[in-house]
């Protein structure tokens, strides 16, 4: 079943937490994979979620162990979306379990990182938190299928509002480098991604998600300077936190989304769809101001597609690896 996009009146909103989301749930049982899942609302996700089996992708495998010693159900596995080899040792290594996965949570990612490029030439917003992320799915589609009702989440922004992905420069080599439109494009390409995904998987039971989870004070904030913090209404503080002008969700606000599209019951047989504030968002127009709502171009099919077969190409992955839908 496709989904209209447009609130459902899910009954939840800004201040919502996962936990809240989570009321009268029982997720044991269920495996689940968290990219990035030791930190900000990552954190906040795995701690919701350790109703099940949660493994947690990380880079830095001992600081997520330390993090998350004291929850129960939860696994720590090295993954570092910026590397194709890792990648697929993640992947293989969790194929080896031959476990379904019922839950995959996309919600690591970088905003404004100090190096703009990768090794590959890939624009590194792009590279990190998008295609690393399709890399990884492709490599987990047999334990998805395997589950018979897996929910893919990806998280998304409202960043995607400073623009349509420009499927023709995703690099920034035929144009000047934009941080912003960068950050934002990736992130219209995360959204893209779950539309598309949703499209080839639902037949085999897989529905998926995009997600803004809000504007929430993380160490995403790290490698913004002092400039880019004021214009977010943040200061930095010499102990490393941030003093914010208002506006800001907590981790566990900021979880929430994600959280309900991985297990709400109102989303059963459902997917394909940008979500915000616990909730289904309404599409709004595309010189919208507000801080708000999906453009088009987030959840355009045409765009959909088309950036699924380039990102194959980009990753060198056949053609058809998770195939067209028959339906």
């Amino acid at each position: 079943m496709m989904i209209e996009q447009k609130p459902l009146q899910s009954g939840f909103g800004p201040e919502t937490t996962a936990q809240e989301v989570l009321a009268g749930l029982d997720l044991s049982g269920k495996v689940a994979i968290v990219t990035g899942g030791h930190g900000g609302i990552g954190l906040e996700t795995t701690r919701a979620l350790a109703g099940a089996t949660v493994i947690v992708g990380t880079r830095d495998v001992n600081k997520a162990q330390e993090v998350l010693a004291s929850l129960k159900n939860v696994e720590v596995m090295r993954l570092d979306l910026a590397d194709n080899a890792s990648i697929d040792e993640f992947t293989a290594i969790f194929r080896s379990y031959n476990r379904a996965l019922d839950l995959l949570i996309l919600n690591a990612g970088v905003c404004f990182p100090p190096t703009i490029k990768d090794e590959r030439g890939f624009d590194t917003h792009l590279a990190t938190n998008y295609l690393g992320h399709f890399q990884l799915t492709v490599g987990l589609w047999e334990a998805l299928k395997r589950s018979g009702n897996a929910r893919v989440v990806a998280l998304s922004s409202i960043g995607h509002m400073t623009g349509p992905i420009d499927l023709d420069d995703l690099h920034f080599t035929r144009r000047p480098y934009d941080k912003v439109i960068s950050y934002g494009q990736s992130k219209t390409a995360c959204s893209l991604f779950a539309i598309e995904l949703d499209k080839r998987g639902r037949e085999h039971g897989i529905r998926a998600f995009a997600v803004h989870p809000g504007a929430i004070l993380s160490g995403l904030a790290r490698h913004l300077s002092d400039e880019d913090l004021v214009g977010w209404g943040l200061r930095r503080n010499e102990d490393g936190t941030y003093t914010s002008s208002g506006g800001f969700k907590t981790a566990e606000q900021g979880a929430a989304t994600s959280v309900w599209c991985a297990v709400s019951l109102m989303l059963n047989g459902k997917g394909g769809v940008y979500c915000e504030e616990g909730d289904v968002a309404e599409v709004v127009s595309a010189d919208s101001q507000m801080q708000r709502g999906v453009r088009s171009w987030a959840i355009d099919p045409v765009s959909a597609e088309r950036l699924w077969t380039i990102s194959e190409d980009l990753l060198h992955i056949p053609h058809g690896t998770i195939p067209q839908s028959q339906n």
